[in-house]
């Protein structure tokens, strides 16, 4: 490596500490939240964005924020079949069981089908004991389900 490339400095310079500083602080999962949020500031509806931000929302347990962008994903792509399979699980999260049911259930006739992870699903833990949810399993699965473990599923 050459001396000129060891001491060369970015084109903009050195940033401040205090500009820094809150980033060196910041996990990599806050720092995209409030990315995606910047792009989503400047248009609402960017769905690829959304799914993001929604995924991100959910997995740092902020289920409120994730219902609101499942919400709004939903009216975007309302034949989406994964978009309402992620508004089914927020629902069941916040314990808005009707809804949920209603919104699985359009899930289901769009097409998601993926039975197997529904049943390891932690999100639908409310629901999965409701008459309605048993229902639409006998309903759209062809064959019973055997549920197995995370971790039995990834061997296979």
């Amino acid at each position: 490596m050459s001396q000129q490339s060891e001491n060369a400095k970015p084109a903009w310079g050195a940033l401040p500490d205090e500009v820094l500083a809150p980033f060196r602080k910041q996990s990599q999962s806050d720092f995209e939240v409030e990315f995606f949020a910047s792009i989503l500031r400047r248009d609402a509806d960017y769905v690829d964005v959304l799914r993001c931000q929604g995924e991100l929302l959910s997995r740092k347990g902020r289920h409120v924020e994730a219902l609101e962008i499942d919400r709004r994903l939903a009216t975007l792509a309302p034949h989406d079949a994964v978009v309402l399979y992620n508004f089914a699980c927020s629902l069941s999260r916040s314990e808005l069981l009707d809804e949920a049911v209603v919104v699985l259930r359009r899930a289901l006739e769009h097409g998601y089908d993926d039975f197997e992870y529904m049943e390891l699903d932690g999100d639908f833990d409310a629901l999965r004991a409701d008459p309605r949810y048993v229902a639409l399993l006998a309903e759209f699965c062809p064959r019973p389900v055997t549920r197995r473990t995370k971790k039995q599923r990834r061997k296979s």
